[in-house]
């Protein structure tokens, strides 16, 4: 199937992000999510009050995502298309299925000001978001119901781009754990971390974020980039994502890239299973990233597949090699 990415239009450009493609489990229907936006002078910026989200179940129409929304102009209670817009973090913000046959997706919004005349940013950083977590429940073999079931409001004391990219997974205990990104841009004197927070009531309530840690309850330096939670066949669960030595300034440096356990109980980071998976080498210039990946299930030797693009954010163009990373578990 042809997916056209960009379209010069009249209204401006139309761009297209692909993101998450998802086999749910329960039905074993795929599901396939993207945004989409006209951006009249085709600054990335102007998807802030643009972007929607629209989905496609199996071979079926193209679909916008509406949550008690009464348009496609205006999906969600807190979202106006031309005036804010929600969107899909990256690859790693996976949908969750629970037990009941509904399942979560994580997003996140781009909050008006409480008057309403204009997007919010009270962190000052690049861009501000809350984090959101929808639930979609089956109405047929083709049709899903969804809510907004909880928006969790970025913290500019913590993050001075409120909260982004959220990944989440069931613990042992039925509860679910979120892990956000945050970031210390324009203060990079904020201590830079990955933000946890736990719902004990299926993803409507949350506990207020505060730095994810170590099971040993030592917090650790992570910049703003994404992350994933995978939870693997053998009952394990993994985090894939980046911990720095020191304090991290706003995205960088994104490296090294590393996986652990998390425990099924607490919900922490397991120390002693901490793992470099790749890293900047002799030689390599800085600007390094080694970021927006995805991993999965390696079904061929049973441990962790992922995928990644060693990135260089050169000054004379974006450059890297796409690699597939195989990971013994």
């Amino acid at each position: 199937m042809e997916v056209r990415t960009g379209e010069r239009r009249p209204e401006g450009m139309f761009r297209r992000h692909l993101r998450v493609g998802w086999v749910e489990p329960r039905t074993g229907r795929f599901l396939d999510f993207w945004m989409e936006g006209v951006l009249p002078s085709d600054d990335p910026l102007e998807g802030m009050k643009q972007w929607v989200i629209r989905y496609r179940i199996g071979e079926g129409p193209e679909t916008s995502l509406v949550a008690a929304g009464p348009t496609a102009e205006h999906p969600l209670p807190t979202v106006w298309k031309g005036k804010n817009s929600f969107m899909l973090g990256d690859q790693t913000c996976r949908p969750l299925a629970l037990s009941d046959g509904s399942f979560l997706l994580p997003a996140v919004i781009a909050p008006l000001k409480a008057d309403g005349s204009g997007l919010s940013n009270p962190g000052g950083g690049y861009t501000w978001h809350d984090a959101a977590i929808l639930r979609a429940v089956w109405r047929g073999a083709s049709s899903l119901e969804w809510e907004l079931l909880s928006t969790l409001p970025g913290d500019p004391a913590k993050s001075t781009r409120g909260w982004d990219e959220p990944t989440l997974a069931v613990l042992r205990d039925g509860r679910i754990l979120a892990v956000l990104r945050g970031s210390n841009d324009k203060r990079p004197e904020l201590p830079a971390h990955k933000w946890a927070c736990w719902s004990a009531d299926g993803g409507r309530t949350w506990t207020s974020p505060k730095p994810w840690t170590f099971d040993d309850g030592a917090a650790f330096h992570s910049p703003s980039a994404c992350s994933q939670l995978l939870a693997h066949p053998s009952g394990k669960l993994y985090w894939l994502g980046n911990i720095n030595e020191k304090n991290p300034a706003g995205n960088r440096p994104r490296y090294p890239l590393v996986v652990a356990e998390v425990d099924p109980g607490s919900g922490l980071l397991v120390r002693r299973t901490l793992r470099t998976v790749d890293t900047l080498q002799a030689g390599e210039d800085p600007v390094l990233t080694l970021s927006n990946f995805y991993a999965r299930e390696d079904r061929r030797t049973g441990g962790i597949a992922l995928h990644m693009t060693r990135l260089f954010a050169l000054k004379d163009g974006w450059q890297g090699d796409a690699f597939l990373y195989r990971i013994p578990v």
